[in-house]
């Protein structure tokens, strides 16, 4: 097969928030959705970038429809001050933001490790927190445009003419290839001996996968309106080797980011693909990824997760795990 994001349906009437949205795979998946007609809520940590982004998405888009909110998602206070202030409809929520290996052992503000606390436990509250959002999307409530931060927007919400055959809501979680080298203890709240960068990063990769498809099975459960999907951006040239918060910490991974990944890795335009194919037209529970061999390059489509991906005694495991670290319950009603 092959797909691209010029195959997008149209978004007009419906809105999305995507996380990490200032650079990389994030951006490209902000401006597409945009293009798209949809009303977009780029969320960044630094609010001065996450400002730069929406200028530079508004410079291709005349008249978009986007606008900047701030969350730093290894700080459960912000995860719930955006959710605090979120109004209307959610139509799709894109957990996209992340860190990749600190080769020192960091923390999050709320004292977890950094990767695991912001790439999954930071994505789990966020959703959880938003469900109501993405509930009243799902069931076409009313309740016109949706903002973070206080600011509100005008539109419909709900699916309807102009939505290019979308419905309901859809949450969609980034994941890596890296996935395949996690480990099932960490994720059943077993400790780990000392601090492994890369080990790391796959246990919150793999707690990524596990999260979406275990948030599919609980929303057919409670016959939720909401569809939940996975996906991975193969390699791809991201800011995340250059993030000084995790391997941009090490001037060798920005000589590599710089050199051999411009002949190596494929663009993040190209990288924000398998998330817009699983933002619209993946299957439900499904992980998409690049189809070429090994799943590096090439267009989107469905992608296989690991076999400990796929395990739902883990994932069962790994959400009550996640509630008890979070404080966050879902609330399917």
């Amino acid at each position: 097969m092959s797909w691209n994001a010029a195959q997008l349906p149209s978004f007009a009437g419906r809105t999305a928030l995507v996380t990490g949205g200032n650079s990389g795979i994030g951006w490209y998946t902000a401006l597409e959705l945009a293009r798209h007609g949809a009303r977009v809520r780029l969320a960044s940590r630094n609010a001065e970038r996450g400002a730069e982004a929406v200028s530079r998405i508004e410079a291709q888009l005349p008249g978009a429809d986007i606008e900047p909110v701030q969350l730093d998602l290894a700080s459960l206070a912000s995860v719930k001050a955006l959710a605090d202030g979120w109004n209307g409809p959610l139509h799709l929520l894109v957990n996209n933001a992340g860190v990749m290996a600190p080769p020192e052992l960091r923390k999050t503000e709320d004292g977890f490790e950094l990767q695991f606390g912001t790439n999954h436990l930071g994505h789990f509250a966020l959703t959880g927190r938003l469900l109501p959002a993405l509930l009243s999307a799902g069931s076409g409530a009313s309740g016109g445009g949706a903002s973070g931060g206080g600011s509100s927007g005008g539109g419909s919400s709900g699916s309807g003419p102009g939505d290019g055959g979308l419905s309901g809501a859809r949450v969609v979680t980034v994941s890596s290839l890296l996935h395949r080298g996690g480990r099932a203890g960490p994720l059943r709240g077993e400790p780990e001996r000392g601090y492994s960068p890369q080990l790391a990063y796959a246990n919150s990769k793999l707690a990524n996968v596990l999260f979406a498809l275990e948030l599919q099975r609980r929303a057919e459960a409670h016959a939720a309106p909401l569809t939940s999907t996975a996906a991975h951006p193969g390699v791809s040239q991201t800011n995340l080797m250059l993030n000084p918060d995790g391997m941009g910490a090490r001037s060798r991974s920005r000589l590599i980011r710089h050199t051999v990944g411009r002949l190596v890795f494929q663009s993040a335009a190209a990288g924000s693909e398998p998330t817009l194919y699983a933002a619209s037209v993946a299957a439900p529970g499904s992980y998409s990824g690049p189809q070429w061999p090994g799943g590096m390059r090439g267009p989107a489509g469905p992608a296989t997760p690991s076999r400990t991906a796929r395990d739902p005694r883990l994932a069962a495991e790994l959400w009550d795990l996640s509630e008890r670290l979070t404080g966050v319950s879902y609330q399917w009603s």
